[in-house]
């Protein structure tokens, strides 16, 4: 079974398909794994990727195409992906419909992924970790208590360190830039019945519940 999970950002989808990774043993094909891989290869196409990629222009659809036909076409991970970040739009949807049909595949689950938008920007606006052992914390969810209650003594000195980039604003920006290029997606995907919601709005053992109970069910 193939599948992809849509959901916006602070939405769980790394943490679901990495249980899904490790219980099912399947494979997550992630188009930015993709091309690390393909530039460690060196191989001629990898020379050709490293000057686009210096240059800071976007790697063709062709290109990333046929990387992930490569990894369709290998019978180890054949009909056992979970797609990740691909794909962006209903143009990259038909292309990879009609690469799965070539080697006698398809789609056969979307799981979306859904968390009202207020509980988003707290997820990801109140995230901070331990300067010394990185361990995560959410001000508003799993706010840090005393720093004796981290993972070692050496955090008794730490700071809380915070990305810049998770702010309201950044983060309203990113949820709308999501919807707008997903909604398409999620619909086409909705026409041909492979569609499942999970409600991403529970603990993370009932997400995964529903999933399972979801891929069980197919």
């Amino acid at each position: 079974m193939n599948l992809i999970i849509f959901g916006p950002p602070g939405a769980g989808k790394g943490t679901q398909s990495s249980f899904l990774v490790e219980s099912k043993k399947m494979f997550q094909l992630s188009t930015g794994d993709l091309l690390r891989e393909e530039l460690k290869s060196k191989s001629k196409l990898s020379e050709k990727l490293k000057i686009i990629m210096d240059s800071g222009k976007l790697v063709s659809n062709d290109i990333i195409n046929n990387l992930i036909e490569k990894k369709i076409a290998n019978p180890l991970i054949n009909n056992n992906i979970i797609f990740d970040g691909f794909p962006r739009n209903i143009d990259q949807a038909k292309s990879l419909d009609k690469m799965l049909s070539k080697y006698q595949q398809k789609i056969s689950l979307v799981l979306n992924l859904k968390v009202d938008n207020f509980i988003l920007v707290k997820r990801i606006s109140g995230r901070v970790s331990c300067s010394v052992c990185k361990k995560p914390f959410n001000k508003f969810f799993d706010p840090p208590g005393d720093p004796s209650e981290c993972t070692t003594k050496a955090c008794i000195n730490r700071e809380l360190i915070k990305r810049s980039d998770d702010n309201e604003s950044t983060v309203s920006s990113r949820l709308k830039t999501y919807e707008e290029s997903t909604l398409p997606l999620l619909k086409y995907y909705d026409s041909l019945n492979v569609v499942r919601n999970v409600d991403a709005m529970k603990s993370i053992n009932q997400v995964t519940k529903q999933i399972i109970d979801i891929i069980n069910d197919i």
